[in-house]
C-alpha cells in the first residue's frame, strides 16, 4: 500500500464536474477522481478546517465512531474499476467497512487518519504530472517553480478526460 496526502479538490472544465487530487506522498504520480459536488464541498471544508454549526454527514459519521468507543485508523483505496474507486475505512479492531472513495476521503480528513492506496490502483490510475528539477528551485526560482508547476497542472485538467482512466 502507498501513503496519499489530498492535494485539494478542483473544478474540471468545462464539464464543470469536481474532482479530488491525491499525491503519493513518497513519489510523484497524482490520482485523480471524479466526485459529486456534496462530497467536493466536504473535503474542501476539512481541509480549509470549517466547522459548520450542525455536523454535515462525514463529521455525524465520525462522531458516531468515537461514541462508541472505535476509531478510525486509515482509509484503504483498494481498487478501481471502470473509473469507480471503492474504498475501505478501516477500524481499530481491524473490522472493515466499504466505502465510497469521496467519502472516505472526507472522513479521513475529519479523523485524522492517513489514506492508503492498492499498488494496483496507482498502477492503473496514477498520472505523472511533469514538475521542474531540483536545480531550479534554488534561490528566487522557487516562486517561478511553484508557478509553472500550477500552470501545468491547469493545463493537464483542462485536457485530461474521465475516459483517459479507463482501460
Amino acid at each position: 500500500m502507498l501513503e496519499l496526502e489530498v492535494v485539494g479538490v478542483r473544478i474540471e472544465l468545462p464539464s464543470n464536474q469536481p474532482l479530488v487530487l491525491l499525491k503519493e506522498t513518497d513519489g510523484e504520480r497524482h490520482i485523480p477522481i471524479w466526485i459529486g459536488a456534496p462530497e467536493a464541498s466536504a473535503i474542501a471544508f476539512a481541509q480549509q478546517g470549517i466547522k459548520p454549526p450542525r455536523p454535515m454527514t462525514h463529521d455525524l459519521l465520525n462522531d458516531v465512531v468515537e461514541a462508541l468507543g472505535r476509531r478510525i485508523t486509515e482509509v484503504r483505496l483498494v481498487t478501481v474499476q471502470d473509473t469507480v474507486f471503492f474504498a475501505e475505512l478501516v477500524f481499530d479492531g481491524g473490522a472493515t467497512v466499504s466505502s465510497r472513495a469521496s467519502d472516505a476521503i472526507a472522513v479521513a480528513l475529519r479523523v485524522p487518519c492517513p489514506i492508503y492506496c492498492a499498488d494496483e490502483v496507482m498502477e492503473e490510475a496514477g498520472v505523472k504530472i511533469a514538475e521542474a528539477s531540483d536545480d531550479e528551485e534554488s534561490g528566487g526560482e522557487a516562486q517561478d517553480n511553484a508557478e509553472s508547476q500550477l500552470r501545468q497542472f491547469r493545463e493537464f485538467l483542462a485536457d485530461v478526460e474521465p475516459e483517459d482512466f479507463e482501460k
